[in-house]
């Protein structure tokens, strides 16, 4: 279960002016009842996509399905995606099964090795086919794409069917796992036509909200993550924040710290800094859920605004060395939200060694996980004493139930903030220019015109070159 630890975002800790006094903390309680009644109304009207996710038996057994068939021959699973059709695949990868499932024999792992290529780096997706080449009759590639018109994602399809076609003959189409929307779209047409196995993208759900559909829950069952545990955790979590009780409502309470934070007490940097490296990368999906979500340049009315907490990622320790100088004496503009475990999946002891020296001899015997809980204690101590505000979400375990609990609280918490903000929290507009950019430098019929535009903007000016 998680919980939310936030007396260090309080005046009692940091002062009045970087921390809620009883006063902001009476004021902005008003404001996120405002939210939460109109959120708690959309999902009670069916109009928020992702709060039916946890519920969706008919997905779940869509994925349990595609599992049964490709999973008992796949030693590898390749995930063509970009934005939220790769991040939660691996945060939930990472999470669940660690950085070395990978490297475990097959047998050891009981599922296939994952790919996520998020990216169309050359060197990305050429490295990991060569070592997949001679896997490849083994190998499940699912190409994760809404419309399948996006060029990152379809540029990496091409490749790899090519790539397929030519390794296996008539049979690469049964290698291929299409998520799609269902009724229309590029993708659709093609999977279609060639045949095949077909995963739905959820219509109403946008792609950083759809984690807890099949775009993530293929992936994760596929290496062994029990997906029914972690829609059930989504399921607790969504429980709790519709409890119209303030103070017993997590969602509400991370709203207001970071509403505040933002508006009144001058924090518009919001940095995620698990003490887990397995939860490191959930700080990466939350990037693009808040940066997406809520940086907008116009409110609901059309007025411009210019809104948006900017996200920021850090690990505990490793940032201790090269972050925290900054966050200590730095602009104090930044509220930290530490993730902390309370119980890892694994522990080590430090050997009993050196018992003469005064300088290493007290970390004898001593838990790794104790080590690392005090690091965080000591980060999170020192941030107080320099009045920079933080807030704890505490896993108890890391579970599949823990995970999907805080999935479904940062993306009710990430409604909950664009209601406050008064944005439209489920589009994201200025992303459009850059993809018809690249259509236009790619040569795609119809872009002439912006290329056209583009072309003097892209010539080099020698009086600004070094």
């Amino acid at each position: 279960m998680l919980s939310i630890l936030w007396k260090n975002a309080t005046s009692n800790v940091v002062g009045d002016e970087n921390g809620l006094t009883p006063f902001d903390l009476a004021n902005v309680e008003l404001e996120v009842r405002k939210a939460y009644e109109e959120v708690a109304s959309q999902i009670e009207a069916g109009k928020l996509g992702y709060a039916k996710l946890p519920h969706n038996m008919q997905y779940l057994h869509q994925v349990q399905d595609a599992v049964s068939r490709f999973g008992p021959s796949a030693t590898d699973l390749v995930v063509l995606g970009i934005g939220g059709s790769a991040l939660g695949n691996i945060a939930i990868q990472t999470a669940l099964n660690g950085a070395s499932y990978n490297l475990l024999s097959d047998r050891k792992r009981g599922g296939p090795r994952l790919f996520v290529l998020d990216n169309v780096d050359p060197c990305l997706i050429g490295d990991t086919f060569d070592v997949l080449k001679r896997r490849l009759k083994t190998t499940v590639v699912n190409v994760i794409s809404k419309s399948g018109e996006t060029a990152e994602t379809a540029s990496q399809f091409m490749i790899v069917r090519d790539m397929l076609r030519k390794y296996l003959g008539d049979d690469y189409a049964k290698r291929i796992v299409a998520t799609t929307d269902m009724e229309r779209g590029t993708l659709n047409s093609i999977a279609r036509a060639e045949g095949y196995a077909m995963l739905p993208v959820p219509p109403d759900v946008g792609g950083r909200f759809s984690v807890l559909s099949p775009v993530g829950l293929f992936s994760a069952s596929m290496c062994g993550v029990d997906i029914e545990q972690m829609l059930a955790g989504a399921a607790a979590m969504q429980n709790r924040v519709l409890n119209p009780n303030f103070n017993e409502n997590p969602a509400m309470i991370l709203a207001a710290v970071k509403y505040v934070a933002y508006k009144l007490k001058g924090k518009p940097m919001h940095v995620m800094m698990p003490y887990s490296n397995r939860l490191y990368m959930l700080a990466d999906w939350y990037r693009q859920l808040w940066a997406e979500s809520l940086g907008k340049q116009v409110d609901r009315a059309g007025n411009e605004v210019f809104v948006g907490p900017t996200p920021i990622k850090a690990l505990g320790t490793t940032d201790q060395h090269s972050q925290v100088q900054l966050y200590r004496e730095g602009p104090n503009d930044k509220l930290t939200v530490f993730l902390d475990v309370m119980k890892h999946p694994r522990d080590l002891r430090v050997p009993e060694a050196f018992a003469d020296n005064p300088g290493l001899s007290y970390l004898a015997k001593a838990k790794i996980s104790k080590l690392l809980a005090a690091e965080k204690l000591a980060t999170e101590y020192a941030m107080a004493v320099s009045k920079r505000p933080s807030v704890t979400i505490r896993f108890d375990e890391i579970t599949p139930f823990t995970v999907g609990e805080f999935f479904f609280l940062y993306e009710f918490t990430t409604s909950l903030m664009g209601s406050m903000l008064n944005v439209n929290t489920y589009d994201q507009p200025a992303v459009e220019l850059g993809k018809q950019a690249t259509f236009a430098l790619m040569g795609r019929q119809g872009y002439e015109e912006l290329a056209a535009k583009i072309k003097p903007f892209a010539r080099p000016d020698k009086r600004y070159m070094a």
